[in-house]
């Protein structure tokens, strides 16, 4: 049965999820949102898998500090092979290497294994196999936007017709653009396979990380670095589409696309870990996203080229995740109105503006430019929207889009204060006062003794809990211990935690929300209930797949994995909970 057991193999322009027996499942080309041309995870006849005669067993660890994974299989007759895939990234002259290609090789490790090798690539949303066309040592999938070549030293007669044969040396498939390699592939995936893995050990070196779960920060940092797409900076919230939220629920979308909100808390966890190259990066999409909005709507998610048509597909011959249609390609989000995403961009700008490690410090231009998303902040935060859970059939003033607004305005506050403009300092945080006082009117619901999910509304929703962490409210206020008091009573199942309970568009949920969980975690951290936090941490860690990585969504009943795999959101999760709860190193060394 699929699951959602997977490993993650990627390098800033690409990425690939490995199962457990080493088949890659899904890939796409020519980028992170591309044709999906290994595509068995969501029910297509593309894959790129191997077979060992026999197989009784598999073991799969990613090489130390890497994106570079190792599966073991074993034979009945004892025999066995490993099987190294990876994406190559390092630097080469002076730049990042970083191409639209993956790197399998596979060893002989025991006796005299027997094996095949399975290669089908898909086109056109899964509805037909693509093109394929065998040279000397290669076979070349013809499409004009996705074509590839895979490049091999394996018999190719035998790769080209699954047949079994004896692996009685290591062996190198190469898939890239459809052009000669440069050098013998055997030698050039060695070489790309120790140059990878030097660049990755390299990058995690310099991570800051908390003394305490050292292993889970690290895979998390290497797992977001994954979900970047490094040409324009954009980031995708998940690197898949269409792995329902639960069993059957039709809440089937597609994440590989650059949520403003979402990006910002990457953005923001790799940089607590002194990773602020992705800062860098991230800093020139959201300039280009405010000069293409020009002070106006900004939509809360592009394309990870800024593209701006998302238009919402379905893939009808695809089945879909174990059967669990539809699949699709696009997002309406894109076309909804979300107040909230004002704030995740100033968020997401702001320490460019204080941070003197970065290359290219932001200054007054850059705050004058910013300025109009402020504007638009305070000219929509007491209006309707679609919230920070993207309703699509109704619309309020969500509580969680009025303090992202109100962070707009008090960021360029601290911004022009930083830059010593008085007089924008002062206009701006005439504004955010403003804000504040409307939201902790209009929010708090005295009966209730919570702040609520839209203004003047009964219903509890998880997002409220960013309050304090974003600084709108200090985590002793009696208003926010009591708001996280009845989400541990209504939105709490054991140690996980449910976005709302009440009925949205397709019903009410029936899986927790992982990003929720580690909200309520840090607002118990605030609050000073530090052992339920870290009892909750490590409850979620035991809920990783066996290679440290999390989806969107979490059975409660089973602790099944569910919704687009990885989410960007998890896994800053993990990085930030650590944070906050690790012992410092001077209480460890």
């Amino acid at each position: 049965m699929t699951s959602l057991e997977l490993g993650i193999i990627g390098n800033g322009t690409i990425a690939g999820l490995i199962n457990a027996s080493a088949g890659l499942t899904w890939l796409c080309l020519p980028r992170l949102d591309g044709e999906p041309v290994f595509n068995t995870l969501v029910g297509g006849t593309g894959e790129f898998s191997v077979r060992l005669t026999g197989q009784t067993g598999a073991r799969q660890r990613y090489v130390r500090n890497t994106a570079v994974i190792e599966t073991e299989l074993e034979a009945d007759d004892g025999s066995a092979v490993l099987i190294t895939d990876f994406a190559p990234r390092f630097m080469d002259k002076g730049r990042m290497f970083r191409p639209a290609s993956t790197v399998r090789l596979i060893k002989p490790l025991r006796g005299m294994p027997r094996l095949s090798v399975t290669l089908a690539a898909a086109c056109n949303k899964g509805s037909a196999a693509m093109p394929s066309k065998r040279g000397v040592s290669h076979v070349s999938f013809i499409d004009e936007t996705a074509g590839f070549r895979i490049t091999t030293d394996a018999p190719l007669s035998y790769v080209m017709d699954g047949r079994d044969f004896v692996l009685d040396h290591e062996i190198a498939f190469v898939l890239g653009p459809d052009e000669s390699l440069s050098d013998a592939v055997g030698s050039m995936a060695k070489d790309w396979y120790e140059r990878t893995c030097a660049h990755w050990q390299d990058w995690s070196r310099r991570l800051a990380t908390p003394p305490e779960w050292q292993e889970a920060v690290i895979r998390a940092a290497i797992t977001l670095k994954l979900c970047v797409y490094e040409e324009t900076g954009g980031i995708v919230a998940a690197l898949t589409t269409s792995i329902p939220e639960h069993a059957g629920s039709e809440r089937n979308w597609d994440y590989r696309f650059c949520w403003l909100r979402d990006a910002y808390f990457t953005v923001t966890a790799l940089n607590r870990l002194s990773a602020v190259g992705t800062l860098e990066g991230y800093m020139a999409f959201l300039r280009n996203t405010v000069a293409l909005t020009k002070g106006g709507h900004i939509q809360p998610v592009f394309g990870i080229a800024l593209e701006t048509d998302l238009t919402e597909t379905i893939a009808g011959n695809l089945p879909g995740y174990r059967g669990m249609g539809p699949v699709r390609f696009g997002n309406q989000a894109a076309e909804h109105i979300q107040h909230d995403v004002y704030g995740h961009v100033i968020l997401g700008a702001s320490q460019a503006f204080f941070d003197d490690r970065l290359q290219s410090k932001a200054g007054r231009l850059e705050f004058e430019h910013f300025e109009v998303v402020g504007e638009r902040a305070y000219a929509v935060y007491n209006t309707p929207d679609a919230g920070i859970w993207e309703y699509r059939g109704r619309a309020d003033i969500h509580t969680s889009s009025a303090i992202m607004c109100w962070a707009a305005c008090d960021r360029l506050a601290r911004i022009a204060n930083t830059l010593s403009l008085e007089d924008r300092h002062a206009y701006w945080s005439v504004r955010a006062d403003e804000i504040r006082e409307t939201v902790l009117r209009e929010a708090w619901n005295e009966a209730r003794q919570a702040f609520t999910g839209a203004f003047g509304g009964e219903a509890l929703d998880a997002s409220v809990l960013l309050m304090a962490e974003i600084g709108f409210i200090a985590p002793d206020d009696a208003r926010f211990v009591a708001t996280v008091e009845r989400v541990d009573e209504e939105l709490r199942d054991g140690y996980h935690v449910y976005r709302y309970r009440v009925a949205d568009d397709f019903g009410k949920p029936k899986t927790a929300f992982t990003a929720c969980t580690f909200w309520h975690i840090d607002a118990l951290a605030r609050i000073g209930r530090l052992d339920d936090a870290r009892a909750m941490f490590e409850d979620v860690l035991a809920h990783r797949t066996k290679l440290g990585i999390l989806s969107e969504d979490i059975d409660t009943a089973t602790g099944e994995l569910w919704g687009n795999f990885p989410q960007t959101y998890s896994m800053v999760g993990i990085i930030n909970a650590a944070s906050r709860l690790s012992l410092s190193w001077d209480a460890v060394v």
